[in-house]
């Protein structure tokens, strides 16, 4: 039997985990649910990614990125005199405002790192590069500080499913950076 070159295969199986982490969560992440997901056969998923850590820490990079184009199509951060606050709060609400399911899965491969030490590295340089840009705007321990901030606001919309409050969020990050 002879090989099929498949150069995307590997990119599949990677969407096709976010697909299961966003449908059945942490818990029903394996080699086994992702190669049925991404039509492949077993072997492939193991082949690309001998653990469910390597796996995991694939797709939360790539989860990573949908915080990050926000960002980067706003271009916000890079306006030196505008309303940081503002653009903050408004940078959180177009993200929630997006698919709820992919700013959950996010968050759900993000906090995954509590318990899988493989993806601390990937969580961390989230967080890092945020802090960032934002230390281009403030110095870095307001940034760290607005980081912590803007995580737990979305968190707490996510949690209680309540409406996300952009007057509320730009009056505590002002509060924040001074």
């Amino acid at each position: 039997m002879t090989r099929r070159y498949d150069p995307e295969r590997r990119q599949r199986i990677i969407d096709a985990a976010i697909r299961v982490v966003g449908a059945k969560g942490i818990g029903g992440l394996s080699h086994r649910s992702v190669a049925a997901e991404a039509d492949v056969p077993l072997g492939s998923t193991t082949y690309h990614f001998r653990t469910l850590d390597e796996l995991m820490v694939a797709a939360l990079r790539q989860a990573n990125e949908g915080f990050a184009k926000v960002v980067a199509a706003r271009g916000a951060l890079e306006d030196t005199g505008g309303d940081l606050p503002g653009e903050l709060a408004g940078l959180i609400g177009e993200w929630l405002a997006g698919d709820r399911t992919g700013v959950e899965l996010e968050y759900e491969l993000y906090l995954a790192a509590l318990r899988r030490p493989a993806l601390r590295p990937v969580a961390a340089e989230w967080v890092q590069e945020l802090a960032d840009r934002l230390a281009l705007r403030t110095d870095p321990v307001t940034a760290r500080a607005l980081v912590a901030l803007m995580d737990g606001i979305c968190l707490q919309t996510l949690l209680t499913g309540a409406a996300y409050d952009e007057g509320y969020a730009r009056e505590v990050l002002a509060r924040v950076i001074g």
